[in-house]
């Protein structure tokens, strides 16, 4: 039997989206820009399983003036807890001086108390008599709106005020401000203010995009789930091909593993023939919960940080290229339309 090779490299995808860049983000940032003034520290989350991709360097340009504390969400979803995890951690820790960084799991409430320790030692050192007031930023579908609902539920004890979904875009305005500590005689608390995901302009690479709508980053209707679900198996046969040895043993052959998961699922059209799509949706909703391996998309290494780091500075300032894309694309779909009526 012939050892198992996984693919080294995913093939090229030009003809995918390269923008997410919707109205609504962009009515978001100029929101948040209005109000940094009575900001006193910017909360940035990023995606711990694509920590470099899921960096928008249009938060620091827009949002520079306040104190950041970065928080890598998900962790759960990308560590295993290995020695080889810490060590980038602290990597990526170091990378982002003088910044401040956190990895969090808002189920993990000894994490969520480090984030909460961290803005009671930020509003402690303000002292400001009428309470500390923080935003919290990131992209769409980063976990955001959960981190706020974890703080205030370890902090005040109360129930959840921000509404969260497995695709973005749950949160389209910038909603009142919250409180997560308590007040002490000398303030009034701590705050924090949720807003809407605001995606880059314009991403630089094809598997950035992958990576990002792998993540749940831009709607599943943007790029097809077949195409996908074959970026994450690339990833699986890396990991290790055998957490989808139940439907199939390795392959490389994304149809194979789809029909096969689709018959053993019952995932069925007429017919009996195989739901490839629902099947491809179903196996991506499996990793994205964590069920088929907990590992990065991205690698971490500091040429990549930096690679990474001067790449997204010129993606950061591209908001024209970006609104130009967003422009071309809607009238390619009216073209294609418009064709298909024909």
């Amino acid at each position: 039997m012939a050892t198992f090779v996984p693919r080294k490299i995913f093939p090229s995808l030009d003809s995918l989206p390269r923008s997410y860049f919707l109205g609504h983000h962009k009515a978001g940032l100029d929101k948040m820009k209005t109000m940094l003034s009575h900001i006193d520290l910017v909360i940035e989350c990023r995606d711990y399983r694509i920590p470099l991709t899921s960096r928008n360097p249009l938060f620091e340009e827009n949002l520079a003036g306040r104190e950041r504390l970065i928080v890598y969400t998900k962790k759960d979803l990308g560590s295993a807890g290995w020695q080889s995890d810490r060590t980038r951690e602290r990597l990526i820790q170091d990378f982002q001086q003088p910044s401040a960084v956190l990895f969090s799991d808002y189920k993990d409430k000894s994490s969520i108390r480090k984030v909460l320790e961290f803005a009671r030692t930020h509003a402690t050192a303000a002292n400001s008599l009428t309470g500390s007031r923080m935003m919290v930023v990131g992209m769409p579908n980063v976990g955001k709106s959960s981190l706020l609902n974890a703080l205030r539920g370890v902090g005040v004890r109360k129930g959840k005020v921000a509404h969260t979904g497995a695709q973005p875009g749950v949160t389209r305005k910038i909603g009142t401000t919250v409180k997560i500590i308590e007040g002490e005689e000398s303030g009034e608390g701590v705050y924090l203010m949720d807003t809407p995901g605001v995606f880059i302009p314009y991403v630089p690479n094809a598997e950035a995009m992958l990576k990002l709508a792998l993540c749940g980053s831009v709607k599943d209707t943007i790029i097809a789930p077949t195409t996908l679900a074959d970026y994450l198996l690339y990833h699986l046969n890396i990991y290790d091909p055998l957490v989808y040895g139940d439907y199939v043993p390795p392959t490389n052959d994304i149809t194979e593993l789809l029909d096969a998961m689709a018959r053993k699922t019952g995932r069925l059209q007429k017919g009996g023939e195989p739901d490839v799509e629902a099947s491809a949706l179903w196996l991506i909703q499996r990793w994205r919960n964590g069920h088929l391996g907990r590992f990065l998309l991205d690698e971490v290494t500091y040429e990549t940080l930096e690679t990474e780091h001067a790449v997204n500075e010129n993606v950061g300032l591209s908001l024209s290229q970006g609104r130009k894309m967003v422009k071309e694309l809607r009238k390619q779909k009216a073209k294609q339309k418009h064709m298909n009526t024909l």
